[in-house]
C-alpha cells in the first residue's frame, strides 16, 4: 500500500474504517434448517405410491393385484360417496330405490367436471384415459357398487378398477 499516491484512493483500497464487504454466515443454523427438510421429505415421501385410504373403508383382499395409477378416486363408504376426497352424494338414495340407478347426478357432475379439467390441460391431440379407481368397503351393497360403476361410465369413464388390498403371497 505504499505504492500509493493519493490518500483518498488509499482509504477505499485498504476499506476506509468501514466493514468488510466479506460477510459471514452463521452455518450451524443452516445445516440445521436444512436437515430439517431433508427428515420431513424423507417422512413424508412414498416410493411405493401408496396412496391414503379413507379410515372407515375397509377393503377387499385379493391375490392378483397392479400398481396404482394416477386418476380420479372414487370412494364409497356406508354412507357417503366421495370424489378425492371430497363428498359427492350419499349412498341413501340408491338404496331406498331398491334398483340401479343409472345415474347419480352428483357423482357424474364431479366426475364430469374432472373429464373437463384434464381436457383443459391437455389441449393436445391425446386421448382422455378414462380411468377411475373405485375404493369400495367390503359392507357396501352390490346395489350401490353397480350405481356408481355405471355413473362412472356415463360421465367417460369406461375403464373402471377397484383398489383392493394385496394378499400376502405364500412361500411354497
Amino acid at each position: 500500500m505504499h505504492g500509493v499516491r493519493l490518500a483518498f484512493v488509499k482509504k477505499k483500497v485498504t476499506g476506509g474504517g468501514h466493514r468488510g464487504v466479506a460477510a459471514s454466515l452463521n452455518l450451524t443454523s443452516m445445516i440445521d434448517y436444512l436437515v430439517t427438510v431433508v427428515i420431513f421429505l424423507l417422512m413424508s415421501f412414498s416410493s411405493s405410491g401408496e396412496t391414503p385410504i379413507n379410515k372407515s373403508i375397509t377393503l377387499p383382499m385379493a391375490e392378483n393385484t397392479i400398481d396404482m395409477v394416477t386418476a380420479p378416486m372414487v370412494a364409497i363408504n356406508g354412507s357417503q360417496i366421495l370424489v378425492n376426497e371430497h363428498p359427492v352424494g350419499s349412498t341413501r338414495a340408491v338404496e331406498e330405490a331398491g334398483r340401479v340407478m343409472p345415474r347419480i347426478d352428483e357423482l357424474y357432475n364431479a366426475l364430469k367436471s374432472l373429464k373437463d379439467d384434464w381436457k383443459k390441460l391437455n389441449p393436445s391431440n391425446k386421448d382422455f384415459p378414462g380411468v377411475v379407481i373405485l375404493q369400495v368397503d367390503k359392507e357396501v351393497p352390490a346395489l350401490v357398487v353397480k350405481s356408481v360403476f355405471q355413473t362412472a361410465a356415463s360421465a367417460g369413464y369406461p375403464n373402471v378398477s377397484f383398489m383392493v388390498g394385496k394378499i400376502a403371497e405364500s412361500k411354497k
